[in-house]
């Protein structure tokens, strides 16, 4: 569900009205029904994959922030109303107010996300975790080293808890897991099989290809072998790739982010688009630009 609330979405975009809205919430009722397993221990049903999405109708993940910047624009809010829309949330957070979008709750650490979990932290309601590993101080070491094991321990504690997972690993991963490596970035990370391996056990697989944005061609190669990657290893995992506003270095302009959408729509389900501020995940951001996320959502075809 979209706002006033993945397989691969197609150019056309669904509009419905009356009767056809109603139809489509019972049909998307029963899907979800359907794509429920079984009660596990605590009594509440184990995630498999996401339903099937209308076609044409692109899947976002935004932080809490990013969305509220956004959704003050009415041509955007009423186009994310017919997609699903995760939004990513702190622990203790409390999900935006007025928006129907799947609440995700954030970790950069597995271990973090266990305590969380077990511990009743999540609160009800919410579609699931996310875990973001990356090679800063904020995923452990060990973790890094090793964040496939990472993230199945997340994905077994998440399921068993009724929670999907979101894995969003980081191509600085590949300083830690490749180091010397001559190959671009992106490539060495393509060569790890992290995406891959983390899609086996994740509902949801984000790779972060945004560093890419400014190459279109660059960007397009690495979006389409890691999809393609991630549903060789699983075919119903829901498939994300990343975007910015105002990654570090040189400006990105409106440009970049709808080439890099209209190069990659095809093989995937959506996109994480980012607006970050500068602070200590991200040291060397540009000032967020929100505008460019609004632009970029209303030139989609």
């Amino acid at each position: 569900m979209g706002i006033p609330r993945d397989q691969r979405p197609a150019d056309g975009r669904v509009r419905t009205t009356g009767l056809a809205i109603a139809a489509l919430a019972a049909v998307a009722w029963l899907l979800a029904a359907c794509s429920a397993g079984a009660p596990n221990s605590h009594g509440q049903a184990t995630p498999t994959a996401s339903p099937v999405r209308p076609r044409g109708a692109l899947a976002w993940l935004m932080t809490r922030a990013a969305l509220s910047q956004i959704v003050t624009d009415p041509a955007v809010r009423s186009r994310l109303q017919a997609s699903p829309v995760y939004e990513i949330l702190k622990q203790g957070q409390q999900p935006l107010s007025g928006v129907a979008a799947e609440p995700v709750v954030t970790f950069a650490s597995a271990a973090e996300l266990q305590q969380a979990v077990t511990g009743g932290q999540i609160p009800p309601g919410s579609y699931g975790v996310l875990y973001d590993p990356e090679a800063w101080s904020f995923t452990p070491p060990a973790e890094q080293r090793n964040p496939v094991q990472a993230a199945a321990r997340a994905a077994a504690v998440a399921h068993a808890h009724g929670l999907r997972l979101i894995v969003t690993p980081a191509l600085n991963l590949t300083t830690v897991l490749a180091p010397g490596s001559r190959q671009p970035r992106w490539q060495s990370f393509l060569a790890l099989g992290l995406i891959g391996q983390m899609a086996r056990v994740a509902d949801v697989v984000e790779f972060q290809a945004q560093s890419l944005e400014r190459d279109t061609a660059a960007y397009a190669a690495f979006v389409q072998a890691a999809a393609r990657q991630a549903r060789e290893a699983n075919p119903r995992v829901t498939v994300l790739a990343g975007l910015s506003t105002n990654p570090p270095g040189a400006p990105v302009s409106i440009q970049h982010l709808t080439s890099a959408i209209q190069a990659t729509r095809s093989v995937v389900n959506g996109y994480w688009l980012n607006i970050p501020g500068q602070g200590p995940r991200c040291p060397t951001c540009n000032a967020p630009r929100p505008d460019i996320a609004i632009q970029a959502i209303q030139q989609l075809g």
